[in-house]
């Protein structure tokens, strides 16, 4: 299934995402591209196939685990479980952190929010906020953030084009200016915004800050590095981010792939980040360019990956052996599963 962009106009968003070929008149900018949503008011349009102008909610509800796998229905219901973003940064974002789904289901919300960014330009000097450079105590979060200091205690990381940046529930964040990535996040809108350089929105208001809320949110840990260090080989698949919100891989292309998924229980989301590529399953061929991405159903056992020339592709879905692995663990903080898989990533790197 291929899908119908949605357009968000933000008041730190530019004009990068039109030079990827897509149209969002009469918008004065674009902050975001939602290339696949199953959230509440802004569903995907299917723009192919015979399920063409039905939304990824409709077709959820018909198709249940044969769309997203059994135990993923199970477990996720008729929710889609992850959103998708192309994000244009043209100015910094307000510093936010987001709750677990522990915190968020206290606050009455479905979950909370774990994402990752992978970036796909980046101009030179661009920043991005990931967590604080030392661990601070609760109290001392709070003093240097009455007294306009908070920017001092935070870690600062330089991306450039192909870093990864996984950001779980609870780390203090924001994007800096001049960044264009693609964001693969839970399904959820729960954000508390922290500061936000006295900005006015677009109709002049300072917006709306949650100091209090995102209080009991917040990791006070260090980040001592939050990228994700990789090396990859061409048309091989490269992990980036496992936890068991998603699975993120990459895979650079210039040749045809052939995939095996029979043994997977999830939906495939094949999100383009570079070039132009195709993405062949279920007797049907659907090309995509950066910014696009397309579903394949759980029920599609193998898929064929083409290229125009070398592209890269963002590989994603979930595997419900790792939510069902920390379900089971009663007494796990919520970073228990976090700290296990970044001391698996260092031994391996």
């Amino acid at each position: 299934m291929k899908f119908m962009p949605l357009f968000k106009n933000k008041v730190w968003g530019g004009n990068k995402i039109k030079s990827l070929g897509f149209n969002y008149d009469p918008l004065p900018n674009c902050g975001e591209l939602w290339a696949l949503s199953g959230m509440e008011g802004n569903e995907s349009v299917i723009t192919n196939g015979f399920l063409a102008d039905n939304n990824l909610s409709e077709v959820l509800e018909i198709y249940m685990g044969e769309l997203v796998g059994e135990k993923n229905f199970e477990h996720f219901g008729t929710q889609f479980p992850l959103l998708f973003k192309i994000i244009d940064a043209n100015d910094k974002l307000s510093i936010q952190v987001h709750p677990d789904d522990k915190l968020a289901q206290q606050r009455g919300m479905e979950n909370g929010k774990t994402e990752m960014w992978y970036i796909i330009e980046a101009e030179k000097g661009a920043e991005i906020v990931d967590g604080f450079e030392e661990a601070v105590t609760r109290e001392e979060y709070q003093k240097f953030l009455e007294v306009g200091h908070l920017e001092s205690l935070l870690h600062i990381e330089h991306p450039e084009a192909g870093d990864t940046f996984f950001i779980p529930a609870g780390r203090v964040h924001a994007l800096g200016k001049g960044l264009l990535l693609a964001e693969i996040q839970q399904s959820s809108d729960c954000t508390y915004r922290i500061y936000d350089y006295n900005r006015p929105d677009a109709d002049g208001q300072l917006r709306e800050l949650h100091t209090a809320e995102a209080l009991d949110a917040i990791d006070f840990g260090a980040t001592r590095d939050g990228k994700t260090h990789y090396s990859y080989k061409e048309n091989s698949t490269t992990p980036l981010a496992e936890c068991p919100y998603f699975t993120t891989n990459l895979i650079p292309l210039t040749k045809p792939m052939r995939k095996d998924f029979s043994k997977l229980d999830s939906f495939v989301v094949y999100l383009c980040v570079d070039g132009i590529a195709a993405v062949k399953a279920m007797d049907s061929i659907e090309p995509i360019h950066e910014g696009e991405c397309v579903l394949l159903p759980a029920t599609a056992e193998t898929v064929e990956l083409f290229s125009e020339g070398p592209a890269k592709l963002l590989e994603v879905y979930i595997d419900p052996a790792r939510w069902e692995d920390k379900d089971s663990h009663n007494h796990a903080t919520d970073f228990d599963w976090l700290a296990q898989f970044v001391g698996n990533a260092e031994n391996q790197h």
